[in-house]
């Protein structure tokens, strides 16, 4: 019988706890696709903080609850750093990336400060704000060549992937020319079933070009944040390629699949739909309320403890892994009374679709510009907008670490 068999069928019941341990990484149901999955949804009603099951058959504790999720991602006895022993890997994969080469996210201060200082004004949000006109020129410019002389394309494909890909091309300073290579490698990484070595070989593609990269920009600088980086002179090419993996996979995938499930969400939620297309002034609230619901990093976020702490009604103890999920805590009635429901008029802004402490996203004033952008335009160019399949049939990214579509057809 194979791990993940053992898992699926015979999770066992650890100590100290009343729930079967779940199975991690864990799957949305297909009938909810918007929904945590089932397991830890029964463990934000039933049991805050559970055991969960990885993988390779070691245990962490589940952390659904949205105070708890706080606690633990606020208190710097929770470790993120990625080396140490017991911190919980969702896969065989993640472990080979994130444990043998980790950036600044999977990191403890002093190293993770000293690295994402570099980034910090890079990312702020005047700066962000700024490049509102730009961020609307490409939007528009997709969107003509999309609907030119058509009623129907897949939003992922000629939008919603294209216009985070430009702007973090833009940012970096990497070619978009080079798109499908980094979309193509980034999607191995971020794969659930990937294995080790397609990892690891992913893994080595991606960073080299990223070395050869900031090693041209020696020599040919413009006013990217690479070559910016590269003229600090305190870091090496490696480094400089590991950060710029990060913000590379983050800057497109992750808005790139909030937009189109926002989407497909609105859809599903006509109300909804109708309320931002009578009050475009609720747009950016509803980005939040959005990101709130769907909240894409759908297996969570990983810590290891230092010490022994309590949480919730449970003691961690030193060397045991957590994870926090994120989706859960979002859904999280205390938080969010009837938080299992759109509303594009909440007020959803102590969400944790970005995490929190000190490891929140960095580029979350990015993707609040990108999505507010992209959605306005959308619903305000497209007013027949409507899905082109049966939504059975959408392809949902359950085998992701980031959660959305892999496609979704549509016209208009």
């Amino acid at each position: 019988m194979t791990t993940a068999e053992r898992i699926d069928t015979d999770p066992g019941t650890e100590p100290g706890t009343t729930l079967p341990a779940l199975g991690l990484p864990a799957t949305r149901a297909a009938g909810c696709p918007f929904d945590p999955a089932p397991g830890v949804e029964r463990a934000l009603r039933e049991e805050p903080v559970t055991r969960a099951t990885l993988w390779d058959g070691s245990s962490c504790w589940l952390v659904t609850r949205h105070q708890d999720v706080r606690q633990v991602l606020g208190d710097p006895r929770f470790s993120a750093d990625a080396t140490r022993p017991g911190f919980p890997f969702f896969t065989v994969g993640g472990r080979e990336v994130i444990g043998t080469d980790p950036t600044f996210l999977r990191m403890d201060d002093p190293g993770h400060a000293r690295l994402r200082r570099m980034l910090t004004a890079d990312f702020m949000v005047k700066k962000m704000e700024a490049m509102r006109p730009e961020v609307q020129r490409l939007t528009d410019e997709l969107l003509d060549r999309m609907t030119e002389g058509r009623g129907a394309a897949d939003l992922v494909a000629e939008f919603a992937l294209p216009l985070p890909s430009l702007v973090i091309c833009l940012l970096l300073g990497v070619p978009y020319e080079d798109h499908e290579f980094f979309q193509r490698h980034s999607g191995i990484l971020l794969s659930l079933r990937s294995t080790r070595e397609e990892v690891r070989a992913a893994q080595d593609e991606l960073v080299g070009y990223l070395v050869r990269l900031a090693d041209a920009k020696r020599e040919r600088p413009d006013d990217a944040i690479i070559s910016r980086l590269v003229a600090r002179g305190d870091l090496t090419s490696s480094e400089i390629a590991a950060m710029g993996r990060l913000l590379l996979i983050a800057g497109h995938e992750t808005t790139a699949n909030m937009t189109a499930l926002s989407t497909l969400v609105l859809l599903r939620n006509p109300d909804q739909l109708a309320r931002l297309r009578e009050d475009p002034s609720l747009i950016k609230g509803a980005v939040e309320e959005l990101l709130r619901y769907l909240t894409i990093v759908h297996n969570g976020l990983p810590r290891v403890a230092t010490e022994d702490v309590r949480v919730g009604d449970v003691t961690v103890r030193a060397g045991e892994g957590v994870v926090c999920t994120l989706n859960t805590a979002n859904r999280d009635d205390d938080a969010f009374p009837g938080g299992g429901g759109l509303d594009v008029g909440r007020d959803a802004r102590r969400h944790v679709a970005f995490g929190f402490g000190i490891h929140q996203c960095l580029g979350q004033p990015l993707a609040r510009v990108e999505l507010q952008i992209a959605l306005e335009t959308l619903l305000r160019r497209l007013p027949g907008l409507r899905l082109d399949i049966p939504f059975e049939d959408v392809p949902f990214r359950h085998d992701m670490g980031i959660y959305g579509v892999h496609a979704l057809p549509i016209a208009w």
